[in-house]
């Protein structure tokens, strides 16, 4: 016999079963959360930090030439922008530069070569993670086995050989340089490098990673490409 308390108390224990089973889903697969530890979210947040403080600067430097250009004559317009493109080809590593820095080199580990273990090339992987350790000191300029390395340079894979700006990076032994601002910086990045686990890297892929001590005769080579200019113009004189 049809009996509608049954039904509706049928169709109420329904509902309360299907809501249960979603809370125990959403219980049993969460949604995909954040993992880290507080020590590697603070690493993060402090790069960040360095990246707008990089930029805020590069912004003041670039309202400072615009100041400087609008407060010129114009029998100074002409040093001024030969001056500014001076300093352009400098950041663009163009030029051969001296300073104090030191030499860094990457070779084959005693193990792998007391085992018998084949020297492959370094990996894009571990230079670039090498160069980015480098970068938390500012003001540094880099050779990378005879390569300038810049900000416009590239650390790529090529057939299976690691490239910097297109070019092969040679089987270790091969040399790094780097140029500081000051012997005070380059003592620091010195020392920095000395304890830092970046070494357990290179030594997991069979190389040793050599710092030899700063000196204030070290030389880098400028970039050998030159920019090519298809579109400016000079006006002739009165226009």
């Amino acid at each position: 016999m049809y009996n509608p308390v049954k039904w509706k108390f049928s169709i109420v224990l329904l509902i309360i079963g299907l809501m249960l089973a979603i809370q125990y889903n959403t219980v049993k697969n969460p949604e995909e959360r954040d993992t880290r530890d507080i020590w590697a979210i603070r690493q993060e947040l402090t790069m960040e930090k360095q990246l707008n403080s990089e930029l805020l600067s590069e912004i003041r430097e670039l309202d400072k030439t615009i100041h400087t250009y609008d407060s010129l004559e114009d029998g100074n317009t002409e040093k001024a922008l030969t001056e500014t493109v001076d300093k352009l080809y400098k950041q663009a590593g163009m030029t051969d530069l001296k300073g104090t820095g030191f030499v860094m080199e990457v070779r084959p580990s005693e193990e792998s070569i007391a085992l018998g273990i084949p020297i492959s090339g370094i990996t894009p992987d571990l230079l670039n993670k090498f160069v980015n350790d480098l970068n938390r000191f500012k003001g540094i300029s880099l050779e990378i086995d005879g390569k300038r390395f810049t900000t416009l340079s590239s650390i790529r894979d090529i057939n299976g050989i690691t490239t910097v700006n297109g070019l092969n990076v040679s089987t270790p032994p091969f040399k790094m340089k780097v140029i500081t601002q000051s012997l005070e910086d380059g003592e620091k990045l010195y020392n920095y490098l000395l304890a830092s686990p970046i070494h357990d890297d290179f030594y997991l892929e069979n190389f040793n990673l050599d710092i030899h001590k700063p000196n204030s005769t070290m030389e880098i080579r400028g970039w050998g490409d030159k920019f090519e200019n298809r579109y400016l113009k000079e006006l002739p004189k009165g226009e």
